[in-house]
């Protein structure tokens, strides 16, 4: 009698099912919408390497690609990089002091049982429902009586307060699924209770810290309502009020061809950070959902 022999590793797998109709669909959505994404920064980039006899065709690809226009982004009247230095110090400031704020405060509202927790948290959301353009004139007055205008504290303090409704939701429903266990066994081993948030939570906490802190920055990056009005000169202005002031190198030209080419420096940085950490973000965003 011949024994039976055991089913092989392709005879247990199930046989693929074919691809239906509603995996095309959702397939060719998927598609249609990636290209409705990158369809404006394509054109951006290519509008960028046209040449001023170019730049008003709709040419997909230009006939004669000039860098032309970058060399005129750093050059001229523009003083482009300036901006991207004031960018860079308001985004990395704002990101520094508001992501202390935003740690602290999760931490607190997410450990600690007092009374009227939840009704903070939600004041707290309640706080970016305010339209900045509501509150453009007051700080313009105020920042005007403090000698503030044109400083970088001036827009640091409004990014601040637009960036922590967002930061500290993030970060409580992130304290929140983390064991109490691991905070206990710090404590009895000698850690007191900062020792323990030091040394054993926030480690622990890193990824969805880091993925506030990027959110945190690129709000900064792309903030221009309260900056064009409390930035004047260009010595203080960020990229994106920079973009709005650019000036041809004759009096009556457009520098399409020169925004067209800041624009792809400045959304250059982001798009690269955002492909790198783009699980970070998305498993930190999915952690701070609701429980």
């Amino acid at each position: 009698m011949s024994t039976p022999t055991a089913p092989t590793a392709a005879g247990r797998r199930t046989a693929r099912r074919p691809a239906t109709w509603e995996s095309w669909v959702i397939g060719g959505a998927t598609v249609l919408l990636v290209l409705y994404c990158l369809a404006p920064f394509y054109w951006m980039f290519v509008s960028s390497l046209k040449g001023p006899a170019e730049i008003a065709t709709n040419t997909l690809w230009p006939e004669a690609p000039t860098l032309a226009n970058y060399r005129g982004v750093f050059g001229g009247v523009n003083d482009f990089g300036y901006a991207v230095r004031n960018s860079l110090v308001i985004a990395t400031t704002t990101t520094a002091l508001a992501m202390v704020i935003a740690v602290l405060s999760g931490y607190a509202l997410a450990r600690l049982r007092f009374r009227g927790r939840n009704l903070v948290l939600a004041l707290v959301l309640a706080c970016s429902m305010f339209p900045g353009v509501a509150i453009v004139t007051p700080l313009y007055g105020l920042f005007s009586d403090w000698g503030w205008i044109d400083q970088y504290q001036a827009m640091v303090l409004p990014n601040i307060s637009f960036a922590l409704p967002l930061a500290i939701f993030v970060l409580t429903t992130f304290f929140r699924e983390m064991p109490w266990e691991l905070e206990e066994a710090a404590r009895v081993d000698g850690c007191g209770p900062l020792g323990a948030f030091g040394r054993v939570i926030l480690p622990l906490a890193a990824p969805g810290v880091a993925t506030t802190a990027l959110l945190v920055f690129f709000a900064a990056w792309n903030e221009y309502l309260i900056s064009s009005v409390v930035s004047i000169t260009l010595a203080s202005n960020p990229v994106t009020v920079a973009l709005a002031k650019f000036a041809g190198d004759t009096e009556f030209q457009q520098p399409f061809g020169s925004q067209m080419a800041a624009g792809v420096v400045v959304t250059l940085p982001l798009v690269v950070l955002v492909l790198l950490f783009q699980r970070r973000i998305v498993k930190g965003l999915a952690a701070g959902g609701f429980r």
